[in-house]
């Protein structure tokens, strides 16, 4: 890995008795994209903001981009762009005057100023809507000025923080191509997500549950997490049902609902004849009609669902 600009020792965060981050490790290297997944309450917001110098750890260390975020949190924030997971922009000030605003609190002027805030401005698709109110803007406008406000300083680090809510699926696929070229030109890029698909765009990622740090790696190295454990596939349009056909099922570790089917991870041993076997006749004992089960290989969600239900129990 390429030097580290962000480096964590056993992080953590209390809040009275509740332990929102505990004991987190890792480290971001200079140019990497790094994605951090978990589920809602599991520590990604608390881990970020610890990171940014808006919220003093509790325990363990922490720099960025060379700077000790407890003792010099202002010194930080100058170093690093923040895209808040709840839009943070002024609403009745005009897209232009909130881009204004921003370069100032960051000490751009002149010409530079000029020059970053034209490129703002295109990297954003802001062109249009230059002179409306923040407040009237649609969703996908308010998050892409968020952005050119976060990347207007030219920061060695961005902290994005579940930036593609409320965004259409063109936009999103324009924030990673943006996220591409940021980390090409040597910055580096911290994502939290919730959405699986946009993990594969990752250099590498860490899965967070109950404020652990549950698994890390590249998205090809977690889906081989599950190893040679069979993963059967069964479609159908009562998913429901499925599930509950196969809860008790003595050769199957867990299942889930997975889009318009149903996903059955086997337990260590099972073959898939055994696996597939036993699916069908549980389904066809409840009624239910469905395709024949098949094996399939293990994305990332299936990862992420085994991982995290592993460290919840």
């Amino acid at each position: 890995m390429a030097e580290a600009t962000i480096s964590v020792r056993e992080l953590s965060r209390r809040f009275g008795p509740f332990v929102a981050v505990d004991r987190v490790s890792f480290e971001v290297g200079r140019g990497e994209v790094y994605g951090f997944l978990g589920p809602n309450g599991a520590g990604k917001s608390t881990t970020i903001k610890m990171l940014c110098g808006l919220l003093r750890p509790s325990g363990g260390a922490a720099s960025v981009a060379g700077v000790d975020v407890a003792r010099h949190p202002n010194e930080v924030k100058k170093r690093i762009g923040y895209m808040s997971q709840k839009f943070s922009l002024y609403g009745e000030l005009r897209v232009e005057d909130n881009l204004e605003l921003y370069a100032a609190l960051y000490g751009l002027s002149g010409e530079r100023y000029r020059a970053r805030r034209a490129w703002a401005i295109q990297t954003a698709h802001l062109e249009e809507v230059l002179r409306q109110k923040v407040s009237e803007l649609s969703g996908g406008f308010r998050q892409r000025l968020a952005l050119a406000c976060a990347l207007l300083h030219e920061p060695e680090v961005v902290f994005l923080d579940e930036p593609t809510g409320g965004v259409d699926p063109l936009m999103r696929r324009a924030f990673f191509d943006l996220i591409d070229s940021l980390a090409a030109s040597g910055v580096t890029v911290f994502l939290t997500t919730h959405f699986l698909d946009e993990a594969e765009y990752c250099h590498r990622v860490g899965l967070i549950g109950s404020g652990r740090l549950v698994a890390e790696g590249t998205p090809t190295e977690l889906k081989r997490r599950l190893g040679d454990r069979v993963l059967v596939e069964v479609r159908t349009d009562a998913p429901g049902r499925a599930l509950a056909a196969m809860a008790e099922l003595p050769h199957l570790a867990e299942s889930s609902v997975f889009g318009a089917g149903v996903h059955a991870l086997a337990r260590p041993g099972v073959a898939e004849d055994e696996a597939t076997r036993e699916i069908a006749r549980a389904l066809a004992r409840a009624g239910v009609q469905a395709t024949a089960p098949v094996r399939v290989q293990p994305g990332l969600e299936d990862v992420f669902l085994q991982l995290i239900q592993e460290e919840a129990r």
